[in-house]
């Protein structure tokens, strides 16, 4: 490991500017820091889902996915550098097709929520929507591992799943969208 920090503020971002993982400073807006800022996002909010009560077999899941999320902002912060490869990427199919198996089919939409812990799960699954149109507008400008960018639409897949795990084994059913609800027709 490289340089630790000894000192939390340097000031050197009082002008607008942070600095990338080769030392390159950019704008703390810069398409790049936006990819890893919401990478991190994405990772405390995974956090805060393995805080929950979760089943030990999700829990046991998730808490990979926390150190690949750090490997994979690395990537994002550090031109050039790869770390997610396709064996990531394979092993969230993997542990996705392990989950759903085990639920009926979807006939309608789910809401996010239910409990507590689904709701958690459901924000989670959103921001890594998010995580990845960020990745994809940081590909356009600068090409990045196409095996990241897969990662995040799994992640959001797996993370989608996981919450129906949750919610059924927690509260035994899914809340469902009534899409055949009375309108209100004041508008």
């Amino acid at each position: 490991m490289g340089n630790r920090l000894s000192k939390i503020y340097t000031r050197t971002g009082d002008d607008g500017t942070t600095g990338l993982g080769d030392g390159t400073r950019v704008a703390k807006d810069d398409v790049r820091v936006e990819a890893y800022g919401t990478l991190d996002e994405l990772n405390s909010f995974m956090g805060l889902l393995l805080a929950e009560d979760l089943p030990p077999d999700v829990a046991s899941a998730l808490q990979p996915m926390q150190h690949e999320l750090f490997d994979l902002g690395s990537e994002f912060c550090l031109p050039g550098y790869k770390a997610i490869t396709a064996e990531h990427v394979q092993r969230l199919e993997d542990t996705l097709d392990r989950f759903n198996e085990t639920l009926p089919p979807l006939k309608e939409f789910i809401l996010p929520g239910g409990s507590r812990v689904a709701a958690v799960c459901h924000i989670a699954r959103t921001v890594c929507r998010r995580a990845e149109r960020r990745a994809w507008t940081l590909h356009r400008q600068h090409p990045q591992n196409p095996e990241s960018i897969k990662y995040l639409n799994r992640l959001s897949d797996l993370l989608f799943v996981l919450a129906r795990v949750i919610q059924r084994r927690n509260q035994g059913t899914e809340v469902l969208w009534k899409h055949e609800r009375k309108k209100n027709s004041a508008i």
